[in-house]
């Protein structure tokens, strides 16, 4: 079956978030307070900024005007993530990733493939596709899942993904 562009592009992001709550969900909710170091997120933390970070994402994306250095990005995050669910337990974020997935999907094929294949500025004040732009915010989640791979090891766990490459 042929698909657009913006549906192989959803795709992926379905892919990616999917990994994510995997990952989260191989985590005991008890230890969603678990950093490594200080200086880094706790497992709870990374779940919210991914969130957060999708919010943005989608928010400016599907924008007609949309423009990444139009503000900095904590106004980026008051506009497009302040409605959301404010609790930082392990059922709430993963119900969070879920739902803000699927409202975001449907935000984008309500902006339509036209509006995906038009520019945007980047935070870096570099033109790109919506499209293209949107495949980095797939690797985002991506790289984010990695740290939750790792967070896993350090908590004894078996990543999700080896579970899911390994048949257990």
């Amino acid at each position: 079956m042929a698909k657009t562009m913006l549906e192989e592009a959803l795709d992926g992001w379905r892919y990616a978030r999917e990994g994510v709550v995997a990952e989260l969900e191989n985590i005991p909710a008890e230890s969603f307070g678990f950093q490594p170091v200080p200086t880094v997120r706790t497992v709870a933390e990374l779940a919210r900024h991914i969130v957060e970070s999708s919010a943005v994402m989608v928010g400016e994306l599907t924008r007609p005007d949309g423009d990444f250095t139009r503000q900095s990005y904590p106004e980026h995050l008051k506009e497009h993530a302040a409605g959301l669910d404010p609790r930082q337990d392990k059922d709430a974020l993963v119900a969070l990733l879920r739902g803000t997935l699927e409202e975001g999907v449907t935000r984008f094929g309500e902006a339509g493939e036209l509006r995906m294949l038009q520019l945007i500025t980047q935070f870096n004040g570099e033109p790109a596709t919506r499209l293209s732009w949107m495949a980095h915010g797939v690797a985002h989640e991506e790289y984010h899942r990695g740290q939750l791979c790792v967070y896993a090891r350090q908590l004894g766990l078996v990543p999700a993904l080896t579970k899911l490459i390994h048949g257990s």
